[in-house]
């Protein structure tokens, strides 16, 4: 069995464990689908197509990126609900890219409770600093920061 091949012969799964530069690509990947997704208000399962064909998806961690995908697609309103709170401002004027950020990281700290909060933090914030805005990056770390203390309370008291 190649390492790109399961027994099925889907290419970038395995039985083995994601290494962490695989997920760091798939959040990327996520994000980028994400923000196309919001901008072009396309069908997921058509910018997920658009993605696997258009990008080499040989070192990212597929079903992370198909979980980020459309999980954050699915729960876009119950994640918006549970980060209105924390903005300074309606959602639909948080800037698209920082929105899908925001998105990407709540998701993650709700739903991907396998995930520790402070690699979701850290990761959102390396996203923020990447594609963001030139501050956009202290406004994720501050949403997802309080959020994280709401929905991973155990965890962030722990690690404290």
């Amino acid at each position: 069995m190649s390492v790109t091949d399961d027994q099925d012969g889907v290419p970038g799964s395995t039985n083995r464990a994601p290494k962490p530069a695989e997920r760091r690509r798939a959040r990327v990947m996520a994000l980028q689908a994400l923000y196309q997704r919001h901008m072009a208000k396309a069908a997921v399962s058509q910018i997920e197509a658009e993605f696997r064909v258009d990008n080499d998806m040989s070192n990212v961690d597929l079903p992370y990126f198909q979980d980020l995908l459309r999980g954050v697609d699915r729960h876009q309103n119950e994640l918006d609900q549970v980060l209105q709170p924390y903005l300074d401002r309606p959602i639909h004027e948080v800037d698209p890219i920082e929105l899908c950020i925001l998105r990407l990281g709540a998701y993650e700290l709700k739903h991907r409770i396998d995930v520790p909060y402070k690699v979701v933090l850290n990761e959102t914030i390396e996203l923020a600093k990447r594609f963001g805005g030139t501050e956009g990056h202290k406004y994720v770390n501050g949403i997802l920061d309080k959020l994280s203390q709401r929905i991973r309370i155990v965890e962030a008291r722990a690690g404290r």
